[in-house]
């Protein structure tokens, strides 16, 4: 192993230091120009999050699987069901389908006696909070 010698410890701390002193690179200012019309849209999307949310109202869970098939039974069930809202929802690796936004479980209690009779492994899911 080899030891500097003071006079190279010397030399290379001095260079250590003129290149620190040389850095500089959180100097620049950055402007963006933004259109305006993408902040309309990004509120739009915040109030469609909003109210698309699954935690905060009872939902029943038709159909867990493949793609194809969760389509076909969404198309199926909104032809069959027209006033319950439905959506597919993708939990890996399945997707799922989900029907109903119900605010009581009393009510979704009652719409899933009467899903159960054309769907067969239906269960209602209850929102976390």
């Amino acid at each position: 192993m080899r030891i500097l010698t003071p006079r190279k410890k010397a030399l290379y701390t001095l260079l250590l230091l003129i290149s620190v002193c040389n850095i500089n690179a959180q100097d620049q200012n950055i402007t963006v120009n933004q259109d305006p019309k993408f902040e309309q849209l990004l509120n739009e999307k915040r109030k469609i999050n909003a109210s698309i949310s699954v935690n905060d109202s009872y939902k029943i869970q038709i159909f867990s699987g493949k793609s194809d098939e969760a389509k076909k039974t969404l198309i199926d069930f909104k032809q069959e069901f027209k006033d319950i809202d439905a959506t597919i929802i993708f939990n890996t690796p399945n997707y799922k389908v989900m029907v109903g936004n119900f605010k009581s479980r009393i009510e979704a209690e009652k719409n899933l006696v009467e899903i159960k009779r054309r769907y067969k492994n239906v269960f209602l899911i209850k929102p976390s909070k």
